[in-house]
C-alpha cells in the first residue's frame, strides 16, 4: 500500500498494491494491521455504503454533528471526483478543499478523517462508490454546504450538475454553515 499526502495533510490517497496476471487482478483493499503501520492509524469501521451515479451527478457536500465519520472511499465502477473540505475551525486549513480522482482503473482510495465535509460528482455514464465509515449514519445529525458554494470555489471538473437531491439543492453557504471546533 502507498500512501500519498495531499494539499490536507490529514486527507490521503490510498494507493494499494495491485497483482495482475492472465486471470485479471487481486488486491487487499483493506487491512487494518497494514493501514495502521503505514498511516499511524488505528481505524475501526462500522458501516459500509454502496452508491451508484449517472453521469454529473453531484452527492453532497455532507457531514454529521454527531456520529462524525471518517470515510475511506473507492469506486468499483466508472469514475468520480472525490472532494474533501477541512470543517474544522481550529485548523490551518479550515475552509479549504481537495479533490481526487477516483476510479475502477486506478484502484485508489481517499481517506477522508472525522471533521471534513464530503462530496462527490460522477464523471462517468455511471460510477459505483464504496465506502466505509468509522461511525454510523444518523439523519438527525446530518449536515449539508451547497457543493456550488462561491466562498468554498470547488473547482469541479463538469460544468453543471445534472442531478442535485432535494437536500443538497438545500444546503446552506458555507458562511452559514454548522462547524467543528
Amino acid at each position: 500500500m502507498n500512501v500519498i499526502k495531499t494539499d490536507l495533510p490529514d486527507v490521503l490517497v490510498v494507493e494499494p498494491r495491485i497483482h495482475h496476471d492472465e486471470r485479471g487482478f487481486f488486491f487487499e483493499s483493506w487491512n487494518a494491521a497494514t493501514w495502521q503501520r503505514i498511516t499511524g492509524f488505528e481505524t475501526r469501521f462500522v458501516q459500509d455504503n454502496h452508491s451508484r451515479s449517472a453521469k454529473g451527478v453531484v452527492r453532497g457536500l455532507h457531514y454529521q454533528m454527531r456520529h462524525v465519520q471518517g470515510k475511506l472511499v473507492r469506486v468499483v465502477q466508472g469514475e468520480i471526483y472525490d472532494v474533501a473540505v477541512d470543517l474544522r475551525r481550529s485548523s490551518l486549513t479550515f475552509g479549504r478543499w481537495v479533490g481526487v480522482r477516483l476510479s475502477a482503473e486506478n484502484h485508489r482510495q481517499l481517506w477522508i478523517p472525522e471533521g471534513f465535509g464530503h462530496a462527490f460528482m460522477a464523471l462517468s455514464d455511471t460510477a459505483d462508490v464504496l465506502y466505509k465509515t468509522t461511525d454510523v449514519y444518523d439523519s438527525e445529525a446530518e449536515r449539508t454546504i451547497r457543493w456550488d458554494d462561491p466562498t468554498l470555489g470547488i473547482d469541479w471538473p463538469l460544468p453543471t450538475a445534472s442531478v442535485i437531491s432535494d437536500k443538497d439543492r438545500s444546503g446552506v453557504i458555507f458562511e452559514n454553515a454548522e462547524t467543528y471546533a
